[in-house]
């Protein structure tokens, strides 16, 4: 009896553990000053640490673009990141929307401006 409760118990961490495998992919468009301030150094760091796939970028609008590939628990840590940013940035704001996942980030970058 013990046995099958440990395997069910065992099985039950499993399913738990692939539900948080499950890759999805967010974009985040951050306003405020957030260029010029080492934001995209800063994103970048936050996201390599986490583990995360995906890009940050300057937009020509003065703001930022950050795409991310990870499991849903890792991207809410990043958005908070994201909205705390480096020592030289003011976060005005940090909107979040869903976004398909692109295969061909296997790693997080930083992209080319505008």
């Amino acid at each position: 009896m013990a046995d099958i409760q440990k395997a069910k118990g065992r099985k039950a961490n499993q399913q738990a553990h692939e539900t948080n495998d499950v890759k999805i992919a967010k974009r985040f468009l951050i306003s405020g000053r957030v260029q010029g301030v080492g934001y995209r150094f800063f994103a970048e760091a936050a996201a390599n640490h986490l583990g995360l796939c995906g890009y940050v970028k300057n937009l020509g609008d003065g703001s930022v673009e950050a795409y991310a590939i990870g499991d849903e628990v890792l991207l809410e840590e990043f958005k908070r990141h994201l909205a705390a940013g480096p020592l030289g940035a003011r976060v005005r704001g940090v909107e979040e929307s869903e976004a398909p996942v692109i295969s061909r980030y296997n790693q997080f970058v930083i992209e080319g401006t505008w």
